[in-house]
C-alpha cells in the first residue's frame, strides 16, 4: 500500500492544523493507521493510532486532548486534527499502516508501510 500525507505548514502557538493521509493500492480496512513524528535531533515518536474500523483511537500522552485521529473508509483517508499546537509539536509528521494483530502499537518498526509526511512548524 502507498501512503501520501498532505497538510502541515507554519502555525502560531495555540493554532490548529490538519494533516490528511491517503492510502492506495491496498485494502484500507485491513490496516490500523497511525501517525508518528520526528523533531530535529529526535527519534521518531508515536502520536496516535486508529483501529481498522475507526471505532478506537489511542494517543500519546503528549497530544492527548489536543489531537484527534479519524478515518474515512470511502475515501481511504486518515486525518490528524491538531489543535492547541505548541512549539514542541514542531516535527515532520508521518502516517503509517499496520496489518498485524494488536491495536495500540507504538513502536515504529512494527508498522509495515510509511508515507513521507509534511513539516509542521509551530512558532510565533
Amino acid at each position: 500500500v502507498q501512503l501520501q500525507a498532505s497538510g502541515g505548514g507554519l502555525v502560531q502557538p495555540g493554532g490548529s492544523l490538519r494533516l490528511v493521509c491517503t492510502a492506495s493500492g491496498g485494502t484500507f480496512s485491513t490496516y490500523n493507521m497511525a501517525w508518528f513524528r520526528q523533531g530535529p535531533g529526535k527519534d521518531r515518536e508515536f502520536v496516535g493510532v486508529i483501529s481498522r474500523n475507526g471505532g478506537s483511537a489511542y494517543y500519546a500522552d503528549s497530544v492527548k486532548g489536543r489531537f484527534t485521529i479519524s478515518r474515512d473508509s470511502a475515501k481511504n483517508t486518515v486525518t490528524l486534527q491538531m489543535n492547541s499546537l505548541k512549539p514542541e509539536d514542531t516535527a515532520v509528521y508521518y502516517c503509517a499502516a499496520r496489518s498485524g494483530s494488536g491495536f495500540a502499537v507504538t513502536t515504529p518498526v512494527r508498522y509495515d508501510y510509511w508515507g513521507q509526511g509534511p513539516q509542521v512548524t509551530v512558532s510565533s
